[in-house]
C-alpha cells in the first residue's frame, strides 16, 4: 500500500531491533488499511501517532515489547480479547505485542476501522456521552 509517510516516524522505527521494526510496520500498514486517510505524526516528542479526526492509536517500542495504544475510550468491542492493559483507562487501552509473538492482525485491524469511524462520527466522547 502507498501513502504518505512521515520520516519522523520511520526515525523512530529504524534504530529499533528488527523484531520490533516489524510489528511497527505492519501496525502501519494496518492503520492505513483502516483508512487510507489516515495521517502520521509525531507527538510528545518523539512518539508516533496515527490520527484521523483525532488520535486513532500510538506506538511505544518498550524493551520486550511494543505497546499499540488504543484511543477508543474503551468503547469499541474486543470480541477476539487482544486488549492486554488499560481495561478501566477512560482514554484507551493497550495491546502490547512480543518478540515472536504472532498477533491478531485482523482484529486490530477491525479496531482500527471501529476507532476511525467514532473519530468520524465526532469522537468517542461525544459517541460515549450520547449512549
Amino acid at each position: 500500500m502507498s501513502y504518505p509517510k512521515d520520516p519522523r516516524v520511520d526515525a523512530y522505527i529504524d534504530p529499533l531491533p528488527e523484531w520490533q521494526q516489524a510489528i511497527c510496520h505492519e501496525v502501519r500498514e494496518l492503520a492505513h488499511a483502516a483508512d487510507p486517510e489516515a495521517v502520521e505524526t509525531i507527538k510528545r516528542i518523539v512518539q508516533p501517532y496515527f490520527v484521523l479526526d483525532g488520535n486513532i492509536y500510538a506506538l511505544l517500542a518498550a524493551k520486550t515489547h511494543v505497546n499499540v495504544f488504543l484511543y477508543d475510550g474503551g468503547i469499541v468491542p474486543d470480541p477476539e480479547g487482544i486488549i492486554t492493559g488499560g481495561h478501566e483507562n477512560e482514554t484507551g487501552r493497550t495491546v502490547a505485542i512480543y518478540e515472536a509473538e504472532k498477533f491478531n492482525a485482523p482484529a486490530l485491524l477491525a479496531m482500527f476501522e471501529q476507532i476511525t469511524a467514532n473519530n468520524r462520527a465526532s469522537g468517542w466522547r461525544k459517541l460515549k456521552h450520547e449512549s
